[in-house]
């Protein structure tokens, strides 16, 4: 059976477009004050709940707060958790998966069945019982989506590094006697990463999501923080009366997740197209 081909531009313009949503987050996320027209934090009583208006473009919150630039500014709190845990999950990770490669067979044999018993539970419990021991904040919840996630990048790295290992280059260096610390840095952790940093982009928007969700549950920041996911919790005691409060915060979260997912996958096809 002969499977028609996608056109080139069905792939490319997807990841333009995400990637412009993306610098756009950037941007949002380093420099505030280009998109938000007001003081995030400043109350007005007089303008509490208010819809969508000209002098508001997203309404106002319960306490007369411009919704639009507490979720600009937001963008740095909440694309900084999700990002910044995959980096410690990367990292975490990596260095898991190099120690089960480069030791004795009965260290690779306990670390990954250690990391199996990670990898049984869903992320956001692993987080979840790290943020029992170290308690509720940001940094806190960066680390413990860190932790939550590390399992997987670690048996990733472990079954890429293996398969390196009987390259004939690998080999190469082992006769000519560069020390293995060496050939794990220099030769096998670079040619194993391509896979893990797909891995890692797909999975920023997932734990985005996460960070979103445990700041809903009050581990994340706290008030007046204008975090995404503590935004949308503030929103869900008013949704009667004050639907935008809860319904711009989740846009705001499912655009960039989209926006992730789709660049990671178009890296992904792009590595297989590549792949002989």
């Amino acid at each position: 059976m002969i499977t028609k081909q996608r056109p080139k531009w069905a792939t490319v313009l997807p990841a333009a477009v995400a990637s412009i949503a993306l610098g756009l987050v950037v941007l949002a996320a380093l420099w505030p004050a280009l998109f938000a027209p007001m003081d995030p934090d400043k109350t007005d009583y007089a303008a509490t709940l208010q819809a969508p208006s000209a002098d508001h473009l997203i309404g106002t919150d319960q306490l007369g707060r411009d919704l639009l630039s507490r979720l600009v500014y937001g963008t740095r709190s909440s694309v900084s958790i999700g990002f910044g845990s995959t980096s410690i999950g990367v990292a975490l990770g990596c260095l898991v998966g190099l120690v089960a490669v480069a030791g004795p067979r009965i260290l690779d044999t306990v670390v990954m069945r250690v990391n199996d018993i990670g990898l049984a539970f869903p992320e956001i419990l692993l987080a979840l019982l790290v943020l029992a021991v170290l308690g509720p904040g940001t940094v806190n919840v960066m680390l413990a989506i860190g932790i939550g996630s590390a399992p997987s990048y670690a048996r990733l790295i472990r079954s890429r590094a293996q398969l390196i290992q009987t390259s004939l280059y690998v080999r190469s260096a082992v006769g000519f006697g560069v020390s293995r610390g060496r050939i794990l840095f220099r030769h096998v952790l670079p040619n194993a990463f391509g896979p893990v940093l797909i891995l890692a982009t797909i999975s920023a928007g997932t734990n985005i999501i996460v960070a979103a969700g445990l700041s809903f549950l009050g581990f994340g920041a706290g008030p007046p923080n204008p975090e995404w996911g503590l935004t949308l919790a503030e929103g869900r005691n008013f949704l009667g009366q004050a639907w935008w409060i809860g319904l711009f915060p989740g846009i705001a979260i499912t655009t960039v997740v989209i926006a992730v997912t789709v660049l990671g996958r178009a890296l992904e096809s792009r590595s297989e197209s590549d792949t002989p």
